[in-house]
Parts: C-alpha cells; sequence; structure tokens
C-alpha cells in the first residue's frame, strides 16, 4: 500500500443529492442509508476528481493517502455489473473483455471517456472562408512542463497561461483568444509522469511574480486533473493568486470560464 491521490468525503456538508454518483463513471461512490456520499471501494477510485466539480456543496476533495492502488479492471467489473456493459466502457484505463460487442468496441475503443471516438460536425463552407496563415502568439520556448525552468526570465511579472495539450487542437481561435499576451506552460494530467508537477509549478508560482494564471482544460474527466494540480500547486507556493479557469469542449467550443 502506497500514498496515492482519492476522494474524501465531508459528511456533515454532503445534502445527499447524488449528483457525485452519477459524475463518477467508475461507479466508486454511492448513499449509504443516511441518504451520505460513501466511497464504495477505495480500488474503485481512479482519484482524478471528475466528480468534484458538480457538488453543490463542496463536499469531496482530492487528498494524498495511503491506499490499495486504483484497478481498472475489477473497476469495470463493478461498473459492468451494476450498471452495464455502455457504462462500462467508460472506465478509466479499463481493457474491455469478452462482455463488449464487437460493434462496441469499434465505437469506444478505450474505457477512458476522453478517448471516446466520436465524430464532429463542421461547416465546411465557413472553415474555407478563412485565407492566409494566421499568426503564432507564442512568445518563449520550451513549453511542456518537463523541460520548462522555474527561474526562465521569460516568467517573470508574466500572465501565464497552463494548457491542457489537447486544448490547442481542439479551439481554433486558442492563440488570438487564450495565448496571445500569456507565457505557456502544456501538459498532460494522462499521459505526462506527473510526480513532479505539483513542485515544479509551486516553483514557478513562487519565483516569478505572475500577474495571473488560467489553466484551459478539455470537458473529458480526466482532464479536470491538471486544475487539481495547478490548484495544489497555488496552496503549496503560499502565493494569495485567483485561478480563472476555461473548459473547452471537443466540438471546440469553450464551455465555461471561472475564477476560482
Amino acid at each position: 500500500m502506497a500514498k496515492r491521490k482519492i476522494i474524501e468525503i465531508d459528511r456533515d456538508k454532503c445534502d445527499g443529492c447524488g449528483l457525485c454518483t452519477d459524475a463518477c463513471a467508475e461507479g466508486a461512490l454511492g448513499l449509504d442509508e443516511e441518504n451520505k456520499a460513501v466511497l464504495l471501494k477505495e480500488i474503485y477510485c481512479d482519484g482524478l476528481g471528475a466528480c468534484l466539480d458538480v457538488c453543490p456543496t463542496d463536499a469531496l476533495k482530492i487528498i494524498e493517502r495511503e491506499s490499495d492502488d486504483y484497478d481498472p479492471q475489477k473497476t469495470y467489473s463493478h461498473v459492468l455489473e451494476t450498471q452495464g456493459s455502455k457504462a462500462a466502457l467508460q472506465v478509466h484505463g479499463a481493457s474491455p473483455g469478452c462482455e463488449t460487442t464487437m460493434s462496441e468496441q469499434k465505437h469506444f475503443p478505450s474505457g477512458c471517456p476522453g478517448s471516446m471516438s466520436r465524430s464532429i460536425n463542421r461547416d465546411n463552407d465557413f472553415s474555407q472562408q478563412a485565407t492566409g496563415s494566421a499568426a503564432s502568439e507564442l512568445s518563449q520556448w520550451p513549453i511542456q512542463l518537463h523541460l520548462v525552468s522555474p527561474f526562465a526570465p521569460y516568467f517573470k511579472n508574466s500572465d501565464l497561461l497552463i494548457a491542457a495539450d489537447c486544448t490547442a487542437f481542439s479551439l481554433g481561435s486558442f492563440h488570438q483568444d487564450l495565448l496571445k499576451g500569456k507565457k505557456l506552460i502544456i501538459a498532460c494530467p494522462k499521459l505526462d509522469d506527473t510526480s513532479n508537477y505539483v513542485q515544479k509549478l509551486a516553483e514557478i508560482i513562487k519565483q516569478n511574480n505572475l500577474r495571473s494564471l488560467t489553466i484551459a482544460i478539455m470537458s473529458v474527466p480526466c482532464c479536470s486533473g491538471l486544475r487539481l494540480m495547478v490548484e495544489e500547486a497555488v496552496s503549496v507556493s503560499g502565493i494569495n493568486l485567483t485561478i480563472k479557469t476555461i473548459v473547452v469542449g471537443i466540438d471546440g467550443n469553450v464551455q465555461s470560464a471561472a475564477s476560482l
């Protein structure tokens, strides 16, 4: 048993609305006899916190403590038994077994809902109206979190944008609407080795007297992990800094923007 990120529930704040149980694709949360949210099994919680955004009473948070590891295959079996095959195909990190049909596997090649195959309809006539090359607003290099230095001079007194990798490909106006006038760091909370990300971000925040901090993430559940890491980094840094969060849908539209 090792330390890892996992959900914690404040029973005093929980009002029993049940929204978190619907938001958790892994079926890790349920309601007990007192109509309070409970963690059914630790191995069902992936620690990404997709349930946090739906809780109206702020009763949920992600903490780091000793716990059994998240088990995607047992979680898949749990969701398959309790919610059916379509719900099981959304389990983070699971590999669908023989319970899924070939048709289902064709349309849902990965257990993670963020990897679900889907088509996006575009207005081709509108797209073809644009001519010429749009100017890049990128003003520094490198940009990947593993590669940037907390002491790079361009971070000093800057407006910093921390963006999930996929946002720049999904939002057509990324450079003009999000990046213009900002310094950039990109990261993926699912595919990167994020073991030192909180500490590195905290150091960047401490060293550079940032004017503003914006996060851009995708609407898929796993992407909320980047927001959680940035929030933790701000807390660790000890700097009083407001975080603006922008959520981009897979259709390329900005779904929400909020300051924390």
